[in-house]
């Protein structure tokens, strides 16, 4: 072993202990892995900074802002909905249209994004349905991992396979080459589930989240502006296409409350809906759609110097408190004149228990009572040492742009089908996707930039040279070939089920990326040495790397659904250990048959 090979695997060494002990950042460890690789001259420069503008980086960045658009045009919010719907009473229904549902979804972007985007839903679908948590969110949360095998760009991973096998001469893998092992994968997953869900314990787990399910229930006022498509149109017909958005509680005309089941009855100009929303709808009725807030439009004329559109002012926006003992306390809105008082405007109000039905400028307010409040900067900041309020905090939600929902599905779609029937390259096919995201309005710039995980993307950069370096200082052929001494006469099966479970075990402490590079060159070298197809040895170790279930702490989405499961360590293991057991050797078999 040379200089150049120790200094490789002390580098190597180092990161490993970095990334597994979290002393440092991942993009820290990754910036200091380039560093030192270029610093000892083990790469050239260029080489260690590769990575920045690598296809695996592009995609990564290019799928977070594709995400982002169909999470800011409302598409996920269908789905999920959808999903809803579809999911019954059945315990082993609502298991197979969940998995299957995330699964696909998968497929598409980070599984990470899609457990969390996922796990309000399937909580508020067990406690709707009386079906215990514990009994769907292992479910879900493997089905995330092993979407990600359907797809290229479901996992960093893949990506990180497809560009160490590119660099070492080999075919690339296609958009949808890994279907051939991931899509039986998902099914023998699911078909697992179900016959052993009796092994998952029966508990309802807390939802740390808890309080925003209940903050979807935000009351506020919608008025039908003149030019609204919906004059003329019965309440019928807007609850049915709103449904999703907001609940209609009273319909009020000329201050009187008129019967919701006049069915014949139509919309005029001035109505008034009182309506239950949730955070990221109340940002986003837009007068131009055919409703909007109600309150907004009183004030219009006196807002026109002072505000931007509500939706383009996010940060203007606070929640407040009502404090135990506050003066406002017994008083409504309107008599409290809030508006003249603080310069402020309340948009919506939220109750921890009971509903409203009047107007919520008319609900005498109590004690815990919360306000969501629009106004200037510098009115909020004086509105914040109030007494009044027990505390004052930042408004988080996300601005849904509902009349956009088509284009991010065609833009998402060509995306795929671009990279797919091989008309742009993968990474230029979803960069062209995600420009086309923001030219036309489904996120803004600055959401596209926010939607960008940076760890993941410096991270990415940071291990591609890692793997480089390995390759250049033989290392990866030193290793396999010491595994070759060892496995001499092995079948070409059993030796990949060595490398699927040396990944399946490394990844429970280090992430799928980085066991992925770590892994894949010396697969891949050994198996140019025992006549075995390098793409079949490398899917392998990916698969490894991406789709193990045997601890809560080998993926960051089974870390998500532990307290709300109420999982303990054990039920973890006692799904993952025979389910990995059974994909170890289902992947081998595939691999083989798919890649000769």
């Amino acid at each position: 072993m040379d200089t150049q090979q120790l200094i490789f695997l002390a580098i190597m060494l180092i990161s490993v202990i970095l990334f597994i002990t979290e002393w440092l950042r991942v993009d820290v460890v990754a910036l200091l892995i380039i560093l030192a690789l270029a610093m000892t001259g083990l790469i050239d420069v260029k080489e260690a900074f590769s990575g920045l503008a690598s296809e695996p980086a592009v995609i990564v960045a290019a799928v977070f802002v594709l995400s982002a658009g169909l999470a800011s045009t409302g598409v996920t919010d269908v789905i999920g909905s959808a999903v809803g719907r579809l999911s019954g009473a059945s315990e082993a229904r609502a298991i197979l249209v969940v998995m299957t549902a995330v699964a696909i979804m998968s497929a598409f972007t980070h599984h990470l994004m899609i457990t969390a985007m996922m796990l309000p839903i399937v909580m508020k679908l067990c406690r709707d349905r009386k079906l215990h948590a514990s009994r769907l969110l292992i479910p879900m949360a493997t089905a995330a991992s092993l979407g990600t095998t359907l797809t290229l760009i479901g996992a960093p991973a893949f990506l990180l396979a497809n560009n160490i096998l590119t660099r070492a001469g080999e075919p690339g893998l296609k958009i949808f080459s890994s279907s051939a092992v991931g899509g039986p994968l998902v099914i023998a997953g699911i078909g697992f589930i179900l016959l052993t869900k009796w092994l998952l314990p029966k508990t309802s787990g807390v939802d740390a989240s808890e309080d925003r399910f209940k903050l979807n229930d935000i009351s506020t006022e919608l008025i039908i502006p003149e030019g609204s498509r919906w004059i003329g149109k019965t309440l019928n017909a807007l609850r049915a296409e709103t449904e999703k958005r907001f609940k209609v509680i009273s319909w009020i005309r000329n201050q009187r409350v008129q019967s919701l089941n006049q069915e014949a009855a139509t919309l005029k100009q001035g109505d008034i809906l009182l309506v239950r929303t949730g955070s990221d709808e109340l940002i986003s009725f837009e007068e131009t759609q055919g409703l909007t807030l109600a309150v907004v439009k009183k004030y219009e004329n006196r807002l026109a110097d002072g505000h931007a559109p509500l939706a383009e002012e996010e940060q203007q926006i606070l929640k407040g408190i009502i404090a135990p003992k506050s003066e406002f306390v017994g008083s409504t809105i309107s008599q409290l004149r809030f508006y003249n008082r603080f310069g402020a405007i309340a948009l919506g109000l939220w109750r921890k228990r009971g509903w409203m039905t009047d107007s919520i400028s008319e609900v005498p307010l109590l004690p815990g009572d919360l306000i969501v409040l629009w106004g200037p900067e510098d009115r909020l900041e004086t509105l914040s040492r109030h007494r009044g309020f027990l505390m004052l905090m930042p408004f988080q939600a996300q601005l849904k742009k509902h009349f956009n929902i088509k284009i991010s599905v065609i833009i998402m779609l060509a995306s795929i089908t671009a990279a797919a029937a091989g008309w742009l390259p993968a990474y230029l096919a979803f960069a062209a996707g995600a420009v086309a995201m923001v030219l036309t309005g489904c996120v803004t710039i600055d959401q596209a930039y926010e939607s960008i995980e940076a760890k993941i993307f410096v991270m990415i950069a940071g291990v591609i040279p890692l793997g480089i370096a390995m390759e250049k200082t033989g290392v990866d052929k030193l290793l396999a070939q010491q595994i070759l001494n060892y496995t001499a006469g092995w079948t070409p099966f059993v030796m990949l089920l060595v490398f699927f479970w040396v990944a399946a075990l490394l990844t429970q402490i280090l992430s799928d990326a980085a066991t992925t590079v770590l892994l894949a060159p010396i697969a891949l070298a050994f198996a140019k040495g025992a006549s075995i197809s390098p793409t079949a040895a490398v899917v392998t170790v990916t698969v490894g790397a991406v789709a193990s279930f045997l601890t809560p702490i080998g993926h960051h989405g089974n870390l998500l659904i532990l307290t709300p499961g109420g999982y303990r360590f054990s039920d973890f293991l006692k799904i993952g250990l025979p389910l990995t057991i059974i994909l170890s050797a289902l992947t081998c078999y595939l691999a083989l048959v798919s890649w000769h």
